[in-house]
């Protein structure tokens, strides 16, 4: 790729964010969480999956972690979902979704097990663990999705 062709300005992207944010859902598995702990970013590796409106995110963490224990002490999380292959290409061809909202852990009754349903599909090596008691199934409502390709065309998505 010549380098010339990676723009320095950043353009107004067009994309339906929504649709692109499903797309990814379907060929990503993970996604990085960033909460925040002592007034630092913390980031932790997740696996991930939508709901059907794309307007929420749902993971599962050990009770036990830092990143649960965050989200206790500040809902507010970012996550980044993204499509690259570690290739020159990626500069131009890859994709990524920055998802802002709130955070909170899912309590036990028939909502959980709709919202664990949907993980469950999407990451059926975790059934098990989705159902431990040491496990928290974790809801993110979206406020704002940030989607970037071609290395700077920017579009937004405020979710509502």
């Amino acid at each position: 790729m010549n380098p010339e062709q990676i723009p320095d300005t950043v353009s107004r992207g067009n994309v339906n964010v929504a649709e692109r944010l499903m797309i990814l859902d379907r060929t990503e598995p993970h996604a990085v969480l960033a909460t925040e702990s002592a007034g630092q970013p913390y980031t932790s590796l997740i696996a991930y999956a939508l709901t059907p409106d794309a307007k929420r995110l749902l993971f599962i963490t050990p009770r036990r972690t830092q990143k649960f224990k965050n989200i206790l002490r500040n809902r507010r999380v970012s996550l980044l979902i993204d499509n690259r292959r570690n290739t020159d290409e990626d500069y131009m061809s890859a994709e990524s979704v920055t998802i802002m909202g709130t955070a909170r852990p899912v309590k036990r009754g028939p909502t959980r097990m709709e919202l664990a349903t949907i993980f469950a599909r999407k990451h059926p090596r975790l059934t098990r663990i989705i159902s431990s008691p040491a496990t928290a199934l974790i809801l993110v409502q979206i406020t704002v999705c940030i989607h970037v390709t071609r290395f700077q065309s920017v579009t937004i998505w405020e979710v509502k």
